[in-house]
């Protein structure tokens, strides 16, 4: 053989082959998907979880480490090291520690610990080096059994793959009685169709009163022998009712064999169960299932295409995913779902949702759900509309159908009337309008003395929150006057614009601060600011003086004027605690007195865009992105709260936010990366440019709006829905007369 040959030969193969290498190395790093990190949030005080779920979906199959307390709301905690099982239905970054409906845990002769000493709750230990997660796929080997968990969902199924080691007494359970935190079962069933197929309901009770979660589980291969439990109790029969049913399948396992489970949830019923299981599930793998799942959110996340370094990209997808994590689909395939009060309800919209945390999304989330998620807006106002058809009122904070009155406000109002002035139209303006109205006139939370009084007089109870429900219920009604001088209701428009100024009523001239007032009308003493009371929601004076985004100008001129408003922002941002200040532990995130780990605060950094000193916004928003947001599991701050601290990330991240959600009008400051391409509705698309922006050029130096010379850090929501290129160009030093 000619060896010259032989070698060009070789060569040719290896080039060949590294270039193959390569190039699928560029098609995985194509993926976008592939640059979330589910675990984000996980440690710290984010609260969120790592497991399987589809955009908004009904399911959320995620491990529990099985242990209470406030680190483990959202049943998962990154530094712990046990699993008790994988349950169906999770909450994703809010304060509340409720669900884990549907504990499903595989285990074998090898197990011999248990978490409760009332009953045996089998658990295992593992390996984070031992764990993979990706949007729509979670894994980890349980080292106590050498039992390898894989994980995926639809909409409405949870999908279990185990692969077992040779035993022969492998087992699954599915134990109904499982709660922890604020859960508390109160009715349990099981019904063993045969040996490969059950079916029953969870019912709960927790944040949510009225919690119902039917079920039906199908596995790929029948057991050798089922064990029906009650309390922890072998009962005969193939059927149980009780407060903590569980039912335990045995099986003979060969090394490597593999039992697959699909789980399939409704708020209905069983059949609803059946359906969504035939409909969704049942004749597909687990691996065609993971593969339309993962679809689903290279899909969704592939509405905005962003360039910047490899760290930047991790953080913006990774914030982008656990957007999507809420409100959750909670219609089965036909659209019933059981509503208030346990109503059987037909949804109006292609779906219901459910899961609507409003004190928090209204902000941010829901302004940008109008620009990257305006297929689903209308489906959410019907959802808001659909539950004061059946109680009177617009929901507060909603979970599995019910009312939870978590937090304050009426802050479905903004999100409705921000989706009628951007245009949406599938639903009745009118009927929307008297949901908000009605919302508005209710004698509860307060709002009858907010009426009364033209504020919320001050009481000592327990989060009595007056000077924050006067500031939040007066800004909601400025969104109710809007909406009825739209719809030619003059005097609605006179009436709430009169609320809508209620504000002033507990601000402080001398002080400068909002303070809390006795029903005489006098203020409460002493007041210190920066202390954290009963008068402020979850916050203290200072970071709600800010909160009047309806009525900016009205909020500089109280406090003296643009000069002396500047100041107070600058103080904001520079008045840190002391050591021996009290913080409760939702202040998170300080910068000074600011709070990035709790909503109220989200908008400060954005006011001094309207006292002409942008280049200010655009140092402290940079300055929050960098100090605030990571690619780690404990990336958060603070509580992710179902998508607003990812909500606020992204649409800084872009350059834009709405700082009054229900306007229309978006706040410009720097871009944090070079390059943002966003799909609007009707084919358009949106381009934010800022090619050389860097750590060190932070500053817009230039910004044009399809060439031509943007003169203001504002841009409409009009403007941008047609579609265009929103041009950046930056610099080291601020550019004082670009304002």
């Amino acid at each position: 053989m000619n060896y010259t040959r032989f070698s060009i030969l070789c060569f040719c193969v290896l080039l060949c082959l590294v270039s193959c290498r390569e190039r699928h190395n560029d098609e995985t790093k194509s993926r976008l998907i592939d640059y979330v990190n589910v675990f984000v949030g996980t440690d710290g005080p984010g609260n969120t979880y790592p497991g399987a779920t589809s955009p908004f979906g009904m399911v959320q199959l995620s491990p529990d480490n099985g242990l209470p307390g406030w680190d483990r709301i959202a049943g998962y905690y990154y530094p712990d090291s046990t699993i008790a099982g994988f349950s169906h239905t999770h909450l994703t970054g809010t304060g509340a520690g409720d669900l884990y409906d549907i504990l499903v845990m595989p285990y074998n002769s090898r197990f011999t610990e248990s978490l409760n000493k009332d009953n045996y709750r089998p658990y295992s230990k593992f390996d984070h080096k031992d764990e993979d997660a990706s949007p729509g796929y979670y894994s980890v080997l349980l080292k106590n059994s050498g039992i390898f968990a894989e994980l995926t969902a639809s909409d409405r199924v949870g999908v279990h793959r185990y692969t077992f080691p040779k035993d022969s007494d492998s087992r699954i359970a599915i134990d109904l009685g499982f709660s922890m935190n604020w859960d508390a079962t109160t009715k349990t069933h099981i019904n063993i169709i045969d040996s490969n197929t059950i079916e029953g309901y969870r019912f709960s009770k927790g944040w949510a009163r009225d919690q119902r979660v039917y079920f039906v589980a199908t596995f790929t291969r029948d057991a050798n022998s089922i064990d029906l439990l009650e309390d922890d109790k072998k009962v005969d029969g193939k059927k149980s009712t009780g407060n903590a049913t569980k039912i335990v399948l045995h099986y003979n396992t060969d090394e490597n064999e593999q039992i697959g489970l699909k789980v399939a949830l409704s708020s209905v019923s069983v059949d609803g169960a059946w359906n969504n299981l035939k409909t969704e599930a049942e004749h597909l793998t687990f691996d065609q299932i993971k593969k339309q799942t993962q679809t689903k959110w290279e899909k969704s996340l592939s509405k905005i295409k962003a360039e910047g370094t490899l760290e930047q990209k991790r953080i913006f997808y990774s914030n982008y995913y656990h957007l999507l994590l809420a409100p959750t689909i909670y219609s089965d395939v036909d659209g019933k779902y059981k509503g208030v009060g346990g109503q059987i309800t037909q949804s109006t919209g292609s779906a219901h949702y459910d899961t609507f945390s409003l004190w928090d999304t209204f902000r941010t989330a829901h302004p940008l759900f109008t620009l990257i998620e305006s297929e689903r807006v209308d489906d959410f106002v019907h959802s808001l509309i659909n539950h004061f058809r059946q109680s009177g009122r617009l929901p507060v904070w909603t979970m599995a159908g019910e009312e939870t009155n978590m937090m304050i406000g009426y802050h479905a109002v903004p999100v409705i009337v921000d989706a009628y002035f951007k245009g949406f139209n599938g639903f009745d303006p009118e009927e929307a309008y008297q949901a908000c109205k009605a919302s508005a006139m209710v004698n509860e939370r307060e709002i009858d003395q907010f009426k009364e009084f033209g504020f919320i007089p001050y009481n000592d109870g327990h989060e009595n929150w007056s000077v924050s429900k006067t500031l939040e219920y007066a800004y909601d009604d400025w969104c109710i006057a809007q909406f009825a001088k739209a719809l030619g209701k003059e005097n609605d428009f006179k009436y709430f614009s009169k609320r809508a100024a209620y504000w002033k009523n507990v601000f402080d001239s001398r002080s400068t601060f909002m303070r809390p007032k006795k029903k005489d009308g006098t203020f409460v003493s002493p007041f210190i600011p920066k202390e954290y009371t009963n008068d402020f929601c979850e916050s203290n004076a200072w970071q709600y003086v800010w909160f009047v985004p309806h009525d900016i100008d009205g909020l500089i001129d109280a406090i003296g004027g643009v000069d002396k408003f500047t100041a107070k922002l600058d103080s904001m941002f520079s008045y840190y605690p002391k050591k021996e200040d009290k913080l409760p532990i939702f202040s998170t995130g300080m910068i000074g007195q600011y709070a990035h780990g709790n909503e109220p605060s989200h908008h400060v950094a954005y006011l001094y865009n309207y006292v002409g000193k942008p280049w200010k916004t655009q140092e402290m928003t940079r300055r929050i992105i960098e100090s605030q947001y990571f690619d780690a599991p404990n990336g958060y701050c603070g509580n992710e709260d179902c998508g607003q601290m990812s909500a606020w990330l992204m649409m800084s991240a872009m350059g834009i936010y709405p700082v009054n959600p229900a306007d229309g009008q978006y706040a410009i400051t720097s871009p944090w990366m070079s390059n943002f391409s966003v799909e609007l509705p009707q084919g358009k698309r949106l381009q934010i440019e800022a090619p050389n922006v860097s750590e060190k050029n932070k500053y817009i130096q230039e910004a044009t709006w399809n060439g031509v010379i943007l003169e203001r850090p504002f841009i409409s929501h009009k403007e941008l829905v047609k579609g265009g290129i929103l041009h950046f160009k930056m610099g080291e030093k601020p550019n004082k007369s670009w304002k």
